[in-house]
């Protein structure tokens, strides 16, 4: 355990809060008017430790196996639990749009571990990186998007529209991200499989 282990942990203890706080506010006694606030605090600190774990693996030479197992899984949960709270209360995602990030995270996860069994490393690809970026800017946008709601100065009605726009362009740009990975690693899946 390491302290870029931590920051990595940190981020998957966060994860929990952003459906405990969109919706069970009212059990927890706060005002909707803060939720938003709550969750883009939270969404700061654990985009904010998913960059620290980054760094203090490379530059104290402590990246591991473990790390490289678990940051990826980190960052899969916190969004995807923030994409899923979503789907429910006043936002109202539909639950096929961020199934598509939890479908592609799991395949792509699962052949990655299929091909290290085999010996066989998949690298990350830009196009992985890039999609990771994508989701956490929809994510800030649709919690600021909550507070202009909150605010009175957006209806629900444009809420929900531009919230479901950012999150289509990011799903359609989840499966482009997928495709990449596949295409560039094919020879490499082939030969994994071809072991099985």
């Amino acid at each position: 355990m390491n302290p870029a282990h931590f920051f990595t942990l940190l981020r998957i203890l966060i994860s929990p809060l952003f459906p405990l706080f969109y919706l069970g506010y009212e059990w927890l006694g706060i005002p909707f008017a803060s939720v938003p606030f709550l969750m883009l605090g939270l969404l700061i600190i654990s985009e904010f430790s998913d960059l620290i774990d980054g760094f203090l693996a490379r530059s104290r030479n402590q990246v591991t196996d473990l790390g490289k197992v678990l940051d990826p899984m980190a960052d899969s949960i916190t969004r995807i639990s923030l994409f899923l709270t979503f789907t429910q209360g006043v936002v109202q995602l539909p639950l096929l749009l961020v199934l598509v990030f939890l479908y592609r995270d799991f395949f792509i996860s699962t052949l990655r571990t299929l091909c290290a069994l085999r010996g066989l490393a998949l690298a990350a690809r830009f196009s992985g990186k890039l999609k990771a970026v994508i989701q956490a800017c929809v994510a800030f946008l649709i919690l600021l998007l909550l507070v202009a709601y909150t605010q009175g100065i957006l209806s629900l009605e444009l809420l929900q529209q531009m919230s479901l726009f950012a999150v289509g362009a990011a799903a359609l740009y989840t499966v482009i991200s997928a495709c990449d990975y596949f295409y560039a690693n094919r020879f490499f899946i082939k030969k994994a499989l071809n072991k099985m």
